[in-house]
């Protein structure tokens, strides 16, 4: 089963749209996360609407980060970009009058729900300056620059 790695990838972007002291189009967003200006446009639109980004069109124009990010969760991100599913696990739905699919899928639903809300306090005690932070020791530790991490950016 596919994973959704749709709040990884925003993450990172946003990451690397905290490091610029620029506005990054669409275009240069989706080289970096290799997929289309499409998508990248549809994400931030939700990111856009929680006030975490804005854009500005034109030449020179583009997306920029506008908020401090010691306020955002990656619960605030995860919302933000439509809440994707935080499990892949499911349920057999087949034969809902089998007694015992109906046994297990309420053993699984117990469990994926705690899951689920144990990820959730996490996502939401962490914030994108601890990635940042995370990310500049890691970058300081490797002898990495700037340059070294811009992908396509």
């Amino acid at each position: 089963m596919k994973r959704d790695s749709k709040l990884s990838g925003v993450l990172h972007v946003l990451l690397h749209m905290a490091e610029l002291n620029a506005p990054i189009t669409s275009e240069a967003l989706a080289a970096a996360m290799q997929t289309n200006p499409v998508v990248v446009r549809r994400l931030m639109a939700g990111l856009r609407q929680a006030g975490f980004v804005s854009s500005a069109k034109g030449h020179g124009g583009g997306w920029v980060l506008s908020c401090s990010l010691g306020s955002v969760t990656l619960g605030d991100i995860h919302n933000a970009v439509g809440t994707p599913a935080l499990l892949a696990m499911g349920n057999r739905t087949e034969s809902p009058g089998c007694i015992v699919e109906q046994a297990v899928n309420a053993a699984l639903d117990g469990a994926c729900q705690e899951a689920e809300a144990l990820l959730l306090r996490r996502l939401n005690g962490i914030t994108l300056a601890d990635l940042s932070k995370d990310f500049h020791r890691r970058m300081t530790g490797g002898g990495f620059t700037m340059k070294d991490i811009a992908h396509a950016l």
